[in-house]
């Protein structure tokens, strides 16, 4: 127990010191999550690179093992495909993150990265070979063991990124896992998993001392993809030494919440034709604060408590036989139908319309991709206007504004492009997004309904910010190739 303590507390003084010096260093360099889209729940620009202390933290005395002469230390040592798939496994998906925090990386890289560490693994021996099942004989997997273990990697890894919407939240729900496993490893007396989950735990709680509402930094994709990768891994190994009646069950209770919320996030944009990694704000915690009326820490302190009630019951699973383990998961299902309805999952009274909403989306989603192609190939302010026209027809706009301004030589040039339909007499309704890039205002789109409405369709709203993305980024280059050759035709008119 000594050697768990010196880890975790080795692990918890790397993490606050790392993450106190990247969030400092962070707002001198201005590597900020700013608060720019509604998708965002934090209402100020927040360093986002606090994964790092994270990372950093969980190999710090991973790592002092290697120097140390100890029982412990030659014992890790023995683990080299362990080692190995940590180390290598770990250091790709935290270099992805910190890729895609610094720079941004599209779907197809992130999968593409998460795919070839997890094939990594599975050559290493992190395979999952048998599923439980407490009503009859477990599942032996054979043929399908590899890709069952492939898609368990990837979306354990997504599933924690994807649940990391509110401070506090994915940090938490990580070290409810670690809990778990650490006590499962306990009660087998696995030193070495013991030994991971108390180096994780103390990094953990080093960079939530930050992260706790009201949070001064976020761990970004290095942190949360992190996390999802060495709890995916430890899973495997843990449900391999587990009993066949509970192989796999303890971990994905363990991990219940991410997976459920991934599951419902997929199962809704499946349904209503959005795009299957978009961004929306319909997830258990968004949820929560809203159907609820709950505040950002107290919805965070809710879910923590159903983070609770999972960890009992995968540990309940460890030690029950089949039966207890069928009404465990009886129970527990229904806590979670409960649950799902009072969040308004299982509200019938919209299904009625859902393949009406898929329709739309769809044609939304088409309409969108033509503009901001449009606008990334246009050669001046005029083209990303006529570009971004096609909106108010298919959209039933009133009245569409781009407006643009520009600081130059101490004075601020703009200029307005609008256009007006006949659409409607009822009271308008305005929506205005800013035209941003980075902290830099460029300008703003304006869009004016009369048609009754009292408030936008959160589907139109997440694909008019994609456009006003992609407005900003090819009128910042715009402008800066104006600043750099005046002779360039980009005029600006007061």
């Amino acid at each position: 127990m000594i050697t768990f303590f010196v880890a975790f507390l080795v692990s918890l003084m790397v993490a606050l010191g790392l993450t106190y010096f990247v969030r400092n260093q962070a707002l001198a360099w201005g590597w900020l999550d700013q608060a720019n889209s509604s998708r965002k729940v934090h209402v100020r620009p927040i360093p986002r690179l606090g994964g790092i202390g994270i990372v950093a933290g969980f190999f710090a005395p991973l790592c002092a093992l290697f120097l140390v002469d100890s029982g412990v230390g030659h014992h890790f040592r023995l683990h080299t495909e362990l080692i190995s798939g940590l180390f290598m496994g770990g250091a790709a998906i935290a270099a992805l993150g910190l890729y895609d925090d610094l720079r941004g990386a599209g779907a197809r890289l992130k999968f593409s990265v998460q795919l070839i560490v997890a094939l990594g693994l599975y050559h290493l021996g992190f395979r999952i070979e048998v599923i439980a099942n407490p009503f009859g004989p477990e599942l032996t997997l054979g043929a399908l063991s590899l890709p069952f273990t492939v898609l368990w990697m990837v979306g354990v890894i997504n599933a924690l990124n994807l649940i990391d919407g509110l401070d506090g939240l994915a940090g938490g729900v990580a070290f409810f896992g670690v809990s778990t496993n650490f006590i499962l490893a306990l009660s087998r007396g696995d030193v070495l998993l013991c030994l991971l989950m108390a180096a994780l735990a103390g990094a953990i709680l080093g960079f939530l001392v930050f992260n706790f509402n009201p949070a001064s930094i976020f761990m970004g994709d290095t942190g949360s993809m992190f996390l999802g990768f060495v709890l995916a891994a430890v899973a495997i190994k843990t449900s391999t030494k587990s009993g066949t009646a509970v192989a796999m069950l303890v971990p994905v209770m363990a991990l219940g919440l991410p997976l459920m919320d991934t599951l419902l996030a997929v199962v809704r944009r499946s349904l209503l034709g959005r795009p299957l990694f978009s961004a929306d704000k319909e997830h258990i915690h968004h949820r929560v604060m809203s159907r609820m009326v709950l505040s950002h820490r107290s919805a965070v302190l809710v879910l923590y408590g159903l983070c609770g009630l999972f960890m009992l019951t995968a540990l309940g699973l460890n030690f029950a036989n089949s039966a207890q383990s069928a009404l465990l998961l009886c129970g527990m299902g229904v806590v979670i139908a409960v649950m799902m309805r009072k969040l308004g999952y299982l509200d019938l009274g919209r299904a009625g319309d859902m393949q009406q909403r898929r329709q739309r989306n769809i044609r939304l989603r088409s309409l969108v991709k033509e503009v901001i192609g449009a606008v990334r190939e246009a050669r001046s302010l005029q083209e990303v206007w006529g570009a971004v026209r096609l909106l108010s027809e298919v959209l039933d706009v009133s009245r569409q504004e781009l407006r643009f301004q520009h600081l130059r030589d101490g004075l601020l040039d703009g200029v307005v492009f609008e256009t007006q339909r006949a659409a409607g007499l009822s009271m308008p309704f305005e929506l205005r997004l800013e035209v941003k890039d980075e902290e830099v205002v460029l300008g703003s789109l304006l869009l004016v309904w009369r048609d009754g409405r009292t408030a936008i369709d959160r589907d139109e709203e997440l694909a008019l910010e994609l456009v006003a993305d992609a407005v900003a980024e090819r009128a910042a280059g715009l402008l800066a190739v104006a600043d750099a050759d005046p002779a360039r035709v980009v005029v600006l008119r007061r």
